[in-house]
């Protein structure tokens, strides 16, 4: 019941938006390829405007965290392969990105978690990543993923695990590792997932969408 009653009001409140819900990513320095995942938010937009007949963009808008517009975004959106680095100005606006009501999604495309933990470590040095349950709401508030994250790419093996940071008891950042949900959310002929797991990918992502506006 509790479930519908907050869907009840997202809609109501987010159909009243004069802009469209538009997701920023993240242009970041150090080598990575921030570019990367070209059709991802494409299709999950698209996906959030059938299902939920949520107001959106048609794609993200790719920013830099100290442009002036960066903080117009409610969600933010950072993945690559390779190294991620945020200067001092960036990590403190960054921050108060996020303690401002922000949420951050970090998707591991394989290869960034190094440099991403090291990074976050200056924007939250208080903090750390933690594994979210499988009872926690992210992973519940539209579609139910029982088992936490969907397993879409191999890359070490294993089961993938999902982190957040929590800052005064919000989740501020949710960490998908070991599964690639962004390559998942891809065109169908880009990486030739099945579709079983496209689809799976794509209903994560809506609710992570989903849970970034509403918390």
């Amino acid at each position: 019941m509790y479930k519908l009653i907050t869907l009840s009001f997202f809609w109501v409140y987010f159909s009243a938006l004069a802009q469209p819900v538009q997701p920023v990513r993240i242009h970041y320095d150090g080598g990575g390829d921030w570019y990367g995942n070209k059709t991802t938010w494409i299709n999950i937009l698209e996906k959030a405007r059938t299902e939920l007949d949520l107001k959106v963009a048609p794609k993200e808008k790719a920013l830099r965290i100290t442009d002036l517009e960066f903080y117009q975004h409610p969600i933010a959106y950072i993945a690559g392969h390779g190294n991620i680095s945020f200067t001092e100005n960036e990590a403190d606006r960054l921050r108060t990105f996020l303690t401002s009501g922000g949420f951050l999604w970090a998707d591991d495309d394989y290869g960034m978690d190094t440099s991403f933990r090291r990074s976050m470590k200056k924007v939250f040095p208080e903090l750390k990543f933690v594994e979210l349950p499988f009872s926690h709401p992210i992973y519940h508030n539209f579609y139910d993923f029982d088992n936490g994250l969907p397993k879409i790419h191999e890359h070490d093996g294993g089961a993938p695990r999902g982190y957040g940071l929590i800052y005064q008891d919000r989740l501020v950042c949710f960490y998908s590792f070991n599964t690639d949900i962004s390559d998942g959310c891809e065109d169908a002929n880009i990486h030739n997932d099945p579709e079983y797991k496209r689809n799976q990918a794509l209903k994560m992502a809506v609710n992570i969408l989903l849970y970034a506006l509403l918390n």
